[in-house]
């Protein structure tokens, strides 16, 4: 029995140790899977969370470089945006990705992927809807696209109305700068940056605010603060410094709150007068408030007076380089115009002088970027775009693609023969109807400035000068830019 006992009592032991292993392993299977999932979870959290994991809306990009600014020191490294996004597109393709703080960022750089971005926004002017973000100014009226397409077709009107009502100011201001340049001797160099600015100052002002602009100092009053807010945004906020440095940030505070002040005062004048000339007094006949008319003068004159001197200043700049494009300019005015000035019904008959506009555009890269906000949710290829994802335009990459222009780096009107470099450019928002509204303005100015210059004048570059760009919202030379001048009947 004993022995029984015993052999009985040891098979009862080693069961029992059988099912505390058994137990043991259990729970070391359960930990293990908990411990697994625990891990898969974390990683996935991570990889959802912390933006250094993840590209942009899944399309072909660059990781973030930091949690907080994403790519913006990759962007700071390259010295600007468009610098940045040639770099981008060379890498990556025609469809690229970036983020820009926690945002994802899609941008689109060649003219195929441009005409397949279909956006509900397509209404509203690109470059117009980034700067008012940059100033904090909500975009449009405020309602859906009914009323975008509303205010578009007013802030247009307003700016074809100001143009027709003032043409003789225009040509007047065009004059005598071109009556100045006549005085100097041959030799003088004329720095084409600071005069084209004022001319630009000048006609913007006049133009779009009225009559009170004829008088020097409120033009210097006004170029005080352009100048001081456009140094801030014209880099879009790029380099995030101004944040950085109080006395930078209280300086642009201050010369944007004066110049809303003084657009402000000049709203209220111009409508107890009821005038109807200028480009402030169309809107003034709408249902905007005063605080939109505004925001509306705000871009306009920020923008008109930055495109309108860039255009002027490019346009003068490669004519001086070329004598055979300034002969072939001349003899398509003297054909068209006679001895008679130029007058607004006489612009679109001078076909040359726009594809030397539309040239110095392209081979300036004169607007190198514009965004719009991705409403619903599109596809550009096989890449879907998620929404309320930001879509760069990369105009710049574009504009200097070898693929898209042929020889892009020679300055040459005559390639805009050809149709399909017209439809490319009119895709870009450069011509036809999706044209910029502040870069149709410039254009006529432009056309004002060459009409009266090129019929008077030859232009020459100085040599051994090299007119470097500097990409920022509007592309700038980075130092004066000179030419000389001798007349044309010498």
């Amino acid at each position: 029995m004993r022995r029984v006992d015993v052999v009985t009592g040891s098979v009862r032991t080693r069961t029992s140790e059988h099912r505390r292993a058994k137990g043991d392993g259990a729970v070391m299977l359960a930990f293990a899977i908990f411990a697994v999932t625990f891990v898969i979870i974390l990683v996935g959290a991570v990889l959802y969370l912390y933006p250094s994991s993840r590209r942009a809306s899944g399309v072909p990009g660059l990781f973030p470089t930091d949690e907080k600014d994403g790519n913006l020191q990759d962007i700071i490294n390259r010295g600007s945006l468009h610098e940045f996004l040639v770099d981008l597109h060379r890498e990556f393709g025609s469809v690229a990705s970036f983020w820009f703080g926690g945002r994802p960022v899609v941008s689109l750089g060649s003219v195929n992927q441009l005409r397949q971005h279909v956006n509900p926004n397509h209404t509203t002017d690109s470059f117009e809807t980034m700067l008012k973000s940059l100033l904090g100014y909500p975009p449009g009226m405020g309602g859906g696209p009914n009323e975008s397409v509303v205010r578009k077709k007013l802030y247009e009107g307003a700016i074809n109305n100001s143009l027709k009502n003032n043409f003789p100011v225009m040509l007047k201001v065009a004059e005598e700068l071109v009556g100045k340049w006549k005085s100097f001797p041959e030799a003088q160099h004329i720095p084409l940056c600071a005069h084209l600015l004022g001319l630009a100052l000048k006609t913007v002002t006049q133009l779009g605010l009225g009559e009170r602009f004829k008088d020097d100092a409120e033009i210097i009053s006004f170029r005080k603060n352009h100048d001081a807010i456009w140094s801030e945004i014209g880099k879009g906020y790029m380099d995030g410094s101004m944040e950085k440095s109080s006395s930078r940030k209280a300086h642009y505070e201050k010369a944007l709150s004066e110049m809303e002040s003084m657009l402000l005062s000049v709203v209220k004048e111009r409508k107890a007068q009821r005038k109807r000339t200028a480009f402030v007094d169309a809107l003034l006949q709408s249902s905007l408030t005063e605080r939109q008319v505004m925001e509306d003068c705000m871009v306009f004159t920020l923008a008109g007076c930055v495109i309108t001197a860039n255009l002027c200043i490019w346009a003068l700049h490669f004519l001086s380089t070329s004598k055979d494009v300034q002969d072939k300019l001349y003899q398509e005015l003297q054909d068209v115009l006679g001895s008679d000035p130029i007058s607004l019904d006489k612009i679109p008959q001078l076909r040359y002088c726009q594809r030397v506009l539309n040239e110095t555009v392209r081979t300036a890269k004169l607007t190198p970027v514009a965004a719009r906000l991705q409403e619903v949710e599109g596809k550009v290829g096989q890449h879907a775009i998620p929404k309320e994802t930001l879509v760069i335009y990369a105009l710049g990459v574009v504009l200097q693609d070898a693929d898209a222009w042929s020889a892009p780096y020679r300055f040459d009107p005559d390639r805009f023969e050809d149709e399909s470099a017209r439809k490319s450019f009119c895709l870009l928002g450069f011509s036809g109807n999706q044209t910029c509204p502040e870069l149709g303005f410039a254009y006529t100015v432009a056309t004002v400035l060459l009409s009266t210059s090129v019929r008077q004048l030859k232009l020459h570059q100085l040599e051994d000068q090299v007119a470097e760009v500097k990409s920022e919202l509007v592309s700038t030379p980075k130092d004066e830019t000179w030419i000389t001048v001798s007349s044309r009947e010498s």
